[in-house]
């Protein structure tokens, strides 16, 4: 089935190149291993291994990390009938709708497809929306699962995840020389696969930031043009931003490994460099961007100005 949120090109293309990078990446680098480390199987049942609980349990996996737990109407009914009343106007399936007790106002969607998603929000962003501003936050959501763009940003950190988990690895195995091999040759085989290992780490950082940023201004249109009240949603990211802003940095760090599937990115008062390599546009620019598709919707509707 498919929804009514308009389709964007420009993310489709993102996500299709960047996928296609990055398995170029992924085959070069499993090969790189298969013929330093000499066990081909091991290699490939890791990674394969990885991959399909990215994939399979991405959903399971956030909503621990993040506290989050699936909740029925009757706990939460003005927030089931917002996802309800949005899911209609889209025509498309109802995710699970999930809460995290947390302070940190905020929200994230996760899930392989839009029928095995989950739509979570923060107990500290249900007490600061107005419900305006809730439903341009869920609709925001939404159009990442209607998207696909969470299916697609899972599987582009695998490599990543992947990277790290052969970095640490590398410290606990015998892989890289048994008792009969010479030192020289353990230390050159342990740096090999370190460097590698570095180089792919920091190639899909960068690519995933890069469709990150892209997809999160996709979300925004996607939900602007949904609702037809952008400045509800610009309303909400502006009142996010500032109160994550207002948290203590300490208190934020084991959020901010989930930042690529929040709307707000989890930033102290002063984010310095990290800003350079957000997984987030400034709140500026979405600003802006909402502010033009304001005026948009406000010419097209008023009178005189239709075809």
């Amino acid at each position: 089935m498919r929804s009514r949120f308009r389709s964007d090109r420009g993310l489709t293309v993102r996500m299709t190149v960047t996928l296609f990078l990055l398995g170029l990446l992924y085959v070069a680098f499993v090969a790189a291993l298969i013929a330093l480390l000499k066990s081909w199987v091991l290699v490939v049942v890791i990674a394969a291994a990885v991959l399909g609980a990215q994939y399979w349990f991405s959903d399971r996996i956030a909503l621990y990390a993040m506290h989050g737990r699936i909740v029925e109407p009757e706990e939460y009914p003005q927030l089931h009938g917002v996802v309800d009343r949005l899911c209609a106007v889209a025509d498309m399936p109802k995710p699970l709708v999930a809460v995290s007790n947390m302070e940190m106002p905020n929200a994230f969607a996760t899930g392989r497809s839009p029928d095995h998603a989950v739509v979570c929000v923060t107990t500290g962003l249900l007490r600061r929306l107005e419900p305006e501003e809730l439903e341009g936050v869920l609709a925001h959501e939404l159009s990442h699962v209607a998207h696909k763009d969470v299916a697609v940003i899972t599987v582009a950190s695998f490599l990543g995840v992947i990277a790290g988990l052969v970095v640490r690895f590398a410290f606990y195995s015998e892989l890289f020389g048994g008792r009969g091999r010479k030192d020289q040759n353990t230390v050159a085989v342990f740096g090999a696969v370190m460097g590698i290992s570095a180089i792919v780490y920091a190639i899909s950082f960068l690519l995933i930031r890069a469709l990150s940023r892209y997809r999160e201004l996709a979300a925004d249109r996607a939900a602007a043009q949904l609702t037809g009240r952008p400045s509800a949603l610009a309303s909400a990211l502006t009142k996010l931003t500032g109160d994550i802003a207002r948290i203590p940095t300490r208190d934020l760090r084991t959020a901010q490994a989930f930042n690529a599937f929040y709307i707000t990115p989890a930033f102290g008062a002063e984010p310095g460099i990290s800003r350079l390599f957000s997984t987030h546009p400034s709140l500026e620019q979405r600003l802006d961007q909402l502010a033009r598709i304001s005026t948009e919707l406000g010419e097209a509707a008023a009178p005189g100005k239709a075809g």
